[in-house]
Formats: structure tokens, sequence, C-alpha cells
């Protein structure tokens, strides 16, 4: 007859190791962890697969051969891959920077390079278009009774999307926050709300500044923190740019 065993109170492994309770005690909770060498060189060789194949996709999309929310999608998700393991410490001490790495591993690729350093994919620095023509195609001529497609009308919701994006990311400012882990992310959500309701002639003043500050931010390590200057100065500015962006609106 079966009878139902209790459960066990942690998950088996494979080699039926019993947990000790007594070995929280020797861990040093101050002391550096360190990742061992099979563990840093897999995330060494990580980050040059993200590189190697972040080329691959900006070559990709200056020929065309995939479509902008492709590209963005693709390159939105490598960028935070890449984020994500230099949020180590003891990886980034043996990544050291984006320059020493490529000298290290004997690579090049500028696409992927400019990419890296301004932490953003390239949709995200110029006003998206309702649609983008193959670089072959021919233009449209004038006698031609079709006219290029209107800019597509934002809707309520991404309107208001774009606007609580703003008034998080200041108000972040305005409560201390400092530190480039805090405030990129944020601002990258401004720029992606802001991008689809200014499409096409939707373009507004002050935009130039938010691509700006992400380009500073991404510039700077994931813990390293804008002194009050450089806040008040982000804070001035974003608050003009929230201000062109609802002119737009108008």
């Amino acid at each position: 007859m079966y009878t139902s065993q209790r459960p066990l109170p942690y998950a088996p492994t494979p080699y039926s190791y019993t947990p000790n309770p007594t070995l929280s005690a020797t861990i040093n909770l101050d002391e550096e962890v360190r990742l061992p060498p099979s563990d840093l060189n897999d995330s060494l060789s990580e980050i040059y697969s993200i590189i190697t194949t972040l080329d691959g996709l900006e070559k990709a999309y200056i020929k065309d051969s995939i479509t902008e929310s492709e590209y963005s999608e693709v390159c939105t998700r490598l960028l935070k891959q890449y984020n994500s393991i230099l949020s180590d410490e003891g990886v980034m001490k043996a990544f050291v920077g984006l320059d020493e790495f490529k000298r290290e591993w004997d690579i090049d690729l500028p696409r992927a390079t400019e990419r890296l350093r301004t932490g953003l994919p390239a949709t995200a620095l110029s006003t998206p278009t309702p649609s983008t023509p193959h670089p072959h195609s021919h233009p449209p001529s004038s006698t031609s009774h079709h006219p290029p497609p209107a800019a597509p009308h934002p809707t309520p919701a991404s309107i208001l999307l774009a606007t609580e994006n703003f008034i998080t990311f200041l108000d972040a400012l305005k409560l201390s926050y400092r530190s480039k882990d805090q405030l990129h992310p944020l601002l990258s959500e401004v720029i992606t709300s802001v991008n689809a309701v200014t499409a096409g002639a939707r373009d507004f003043e002050g935009r130039g500044k938010i691509v700006a500050w992400l380009i500073r931010l991404n510039g700077m390590r994931a813990t390293e923190e804008l002194g009050e200057e450089e806040a008040r100065e982000c804070l001035f500015e974003m608050e003009g740019a929230y201000r062109g962006f609802k002119g737009v609106l108008d």
C-alpha cells in the first residue's frame, strides 16, 4: 500500500546534499564575493558574444534587412543583457572598460562600439517616422496621386504613458535619485514612450536634451552618481523638454 511521505524541507539535488544550518555562521557578509574563474570567463565570453551580435544587428539594420521594430526590440534586449552582466563588480573589474576589452579580445566592431557608448538603439536617437522606405526604392513622382503616409495620431494611452514617465523621472531627481542605475532606466522609458507619441512631424524642442542625458548617464558606472550641479542642470533641462513635449500636444 502506498503511503505518502512528508515533503522534504528543501529541494533535493542530484548529489543528495543536506543543508547544514551551521554553515551560515561561517559566511562573512562584509567580504567581497568573487566569481570562480570559470564563471568569470563565462561572463566575459557572453559580453564578447553580445558585442559581435550587436555589430551584426547594426549591419542588418543599415542594409534594411530587418524592420525598425525588430531592430529596436533585439537591440534593447542586447543592451540590457550587456549592462546586467557588467553590474557584477567582479566582472566589471576584469572587463575594465570597453576599449580595454576590445584590445584584450582583439576586436574592433565600430558599429557595436558606438551603440554601446550611446546605450540606445539607433531608432531612439532620431525622430521615428511613420514608414521607412527601402533605401533602393524610387522616390514618388511629382504626378503621383498617392500622398506619403501621414504620421499616426497618438492614442490617449500613449500620451498618458509618456506624461507619466516624464513626471516619474522628474520626481526621481527631486527625491535625490542620483546614480546611473536609478536614472538611466527611467529616462530610457521616457524616450521610448515619447517616440511613440511624437512620430513623424511631431518632434519637439528639448528632445535632443533627453538623448544627450541618456548618453551621458550611459557613460557612467552603474553606481556612479551625478553631482548636485549636474542634477540641477538635468532637472532644468528635463523640465524644459517636458514643456516642449506638452507643447506639441496642444
